[in-house]
């Protein structure tokens, strides 16, 4: 009798569960608002070039959204990354710096949450790739423009503004940490193909090999606009290993605070909490 209740009751229950929710919608075109997330603020926009090394870990895919900041399934078995500042959706090339191993993935969610990070990638991606069992690992990650301009168009940012033969400038009004940005990223750029009418881009799966190029990890504090205002910065770290080098850019030189190196992951997060608790903003993990 007991048995039978129990039946009757599991029969009910499943007859009540819901089935899997829908997704919000069709894929759209994301950037998205400054944020906060473990006490660093980022601030997304539409990268007309991006190239970056960091640290990359791994998707905890227990603990994943059904669907992703731009309304993609979440699949962890697909060729895909989430980053705290790239547009969504885009192609970038990930590089494991340890093995030379590289890789096109599709970024289509905001992450990882902890500072120091600069992308997270699906399991399948991190087999591929040969991460370490830990799952953090030194990486270059470079957008792919056109492939990513494709995936723009089709998820309805619509064709960009092009003019040549000057260089690319992006021009974003930002707001200050907690307040939306006042308006939206308008790129002007190198004369490019328009393509929109691809709906997606079919990613290979092939890893490609290259030679390994490790390298220490240091802590970084970009953008300062002068010399004396990065020596100053760096005044606020005195105990820490530090100097001061330039950041050439398309129109000029910003200068940065490099404290390191640090030859341990643990060690580098270290410092960067250090840098963090002495009220310093947007310090990043840079290899090389």
């Amino acid at each position: 009798m007991i048995s039978r209740f129990i039946l009757a009751l599991t029969a009910i229950l499943a007859s009540c569960a819901k089935p899997p929710a829908p997704p919000p919608g069709p894929v759209t075109f994301t950037v998205g608002n400054p944020y906060k997330a473990g006490g660093e603020w980022f601030y997304p926009r539409d990268f007309n070039d991006y190239d970056r090394t960091g640290l990359a870990t791994v998707i905890d895919a227990g603990k994943a959204a059904p669907y992703t900041a731009d309304n993609e399934r979440f699949d962890a078995n697909a060729l895909a990354a989430a980053s705290p500042v790239l547009q969504l959706p885009c192609i970038v090339t990930i590089t494991n710096l340890v093995t030379g191993q590289s890789l096109d993935v599709r970024v289509n969610d905001r992450g990882p949450d902890m500072p120091g990070r600069v992308i997270a990638v699906t399991p399948r991606v991190a087999q591929l790739l040969d991460f370490p069992p830990e799952g953090v690992v030194e990486v270059e990650v470079k957008l792919n423009q056109n492939l990513s301009m494709q995936l723009a168009g089709a998820a309805g940012d619509g064709p960009k503004l092009t003019a040549a033969p000057v260089a690319g400038i992006t021009a974003q009004s930002l707001a200050a940490p907690g307040q939306a940005p006042a308006g939206a990223a308008q790129q002007i750029g190198p004369a490019a193909a328009m393509q929109t009418d691809a709906a997606t881009v079919t990613l290979s799966g092939t890893v490609t090999e290259g030679p390994p190029d490790p390298g220490p990890a240091y802590i970084r504090i970009p953008g300062f606009g002068s010399e004396s205002a990065a020596f100053s910065a760096m005044a606020r770290v005195p105990e820490m290993q530090a100097r001061v080098v330039p950041q050439p850019a398309e129109d000029r030189t910003y200068w940065a605070v490099n404290i390191g190196p640090y030859h341990s992951v643990a060690d580098a997060d270290a410092a960067l909490q250090q840098v963090l608790r002495d009220g310093i903003s947007d310090p990043e993990i840079i290899v090389r």
